[in-house]
């Protein structure tokens, strides 16, 4: 990661956790490096095909592996939050569905996914940053042109009600947050 990839994770993981509830227990997908778990000295399981080996947490399990598939069982309504921060692009589309299901059987009732998406025209701004060797582009060959407004159809369910969104970086990112409803 250059100084400015790992700058614009920390703005990201800082509007995420905003929205986080205290004390929460986080599943956090993406992980990366753990970094939403320091900043925040939360606890909970991080999840990240990519996981860096150095990432331990106090407090926080770190899995390497793709959600949901790879995610230890763990008995129902295990977190408070999750967080998906810049994540959901790299994901395939007939996978989102099954996200919406699995995560509303480890959040608990009221609890919170918070989901960060950039808008389709940062792909664009990216490359150009890419050639001024200004960010790495962490895995930009898997956006797929997602949609952020798709967010609204992949957790239209009686399960997820969603509670905010809202753009940060200029617009240039979307903020989600969905509530677990109860059943």
């Amino acid at each position: 990661m250059t100084w400015l990839d790992r700058l614009l994770q920390r703005w990201r993981t800082r509007v995420a956790l905003r929205e986080l509830p205290p004390g929460a227990r986080v599943l956090d997908i993406g992980t990366h490096d753990g970094t939403l778990f320091r900043l925040a000295g939360a606890r909970g399981v991080g999840i990240d095909p990519e996981l860096v080996e150095t990432a331990a947490v106090p407090g926080v399990t770190l899995v390497r592996g793709l959600f949901p598939a790879d995610l230890p069982a763990l008995p129902g309504s295990s977190f408070d939050a999750a967080t998906a921060l810049a994540v959901v692009e790299h994901v395939p589309a007939e996978e989102l569905a099954g996200w919406a299901k699995a995560l509303a059987e480890l959040i608990a009732p009221r609890g919170v996914l918070v989901i960060t998406v950039p808008a389709p025209t940062v792909d664009t701004i990216l490359h150009v940053l890419m050639r001024l060797h200004l960010v790495a582009g962490m895995e930009v060959h898997q956006h797929h042109g997602f949609e952020p407004s798709e967010l609204d159809t992949i957790f239209a369910s009686p399960l997820w009600r969603r509670a905010k969104h809202r753009t940060f970086q200029l617009g240039l990112n979307h903020l989600y947050v969905f509530e677990r409803v109860p059943d």
